[in-house]
């Protein structure tokens, strides 16, 4: 009977230690540096905002990279005048340094105008938004933690169409997002 208990509690074990493995190697903090190198994305995928903007996104540091403490993307502007919703996100916090171009940034009621060499950062909880004043721009995003922000580039990427409000709305909310307001005008 001893015997009988102790390989059925071994079986039972085992399905526990096949899950820690698999938990361990999916969350894992790298230990190993890398590069990735100008104009590539850490994946060799680059992002596309159908819908929301054109704007091209290539992550350069994967939450898989860092038990999703952080995650950063270089961010290429191609749309001139445009910029997402005004948003919140309730569990991260953002910055921006601005490589290229010129931008209006809002954060709170507070407006910034922002050029090359310029470092913003958005306090999680704070409304805000961003509108490219130039025709073309270039910024480094970073999320902390890093959040479901890869998956939510990855479906806008996947958009066909110009999606409308109510989906805009529901994306960012399924991705930690809430839409507070329309895009930023320019002036």
């Amino acid at each position: 009977m001893k015997r009988g208990s102790f390989i059925l509690s071994a079986l039972a074990l085992f399905p526990l230690s096949i899950f820690a493995k698999i938990k361990t190697s999916i969350f894992m903090r790298t230990d190993k540096g890398f590069k990735v190198s100008a104009g590539e994305a850490r994946f060799g995928e680059h992002y596309k905002m159908k819908g929301v903007t054109l704007n091209t996104l290539d992550i350069k540091i994967s939450g898989i990279d860092t038990e999703n403490d952080l995650a950063v993307f270089e961010q290429t502007g191609l749309t001139p005048n445009g910029g997402p919703p005004l948003h919140i996100h309730p569990f991260q916090d953002e910055w921006f340094y601005i490589i290229e171009g010129e931008y209006l940034f809002q954060v709170g009621e507070d407006k910034y105008q922002m050029k090359s060499g310029d470092t913003i950062f958005l306090p999680r909880n704070v409304q805000h938004a961003f509108v490219q004043l130039t025709e073309k721009g270039k910024m480094i995003v970073s999320y902390l933690p890093a959040g479901k922000m890869e998956a939510f580039f990855k479906v806008t990427d996947k958009w066909t169409s110009p999606p409308d409000k109510e989906e805009i709305a529901k994306v960012f909310a399924d991705h930690d997002m809430k839409v507070v307001g329309a895009p930023l005008k320019v002036d």
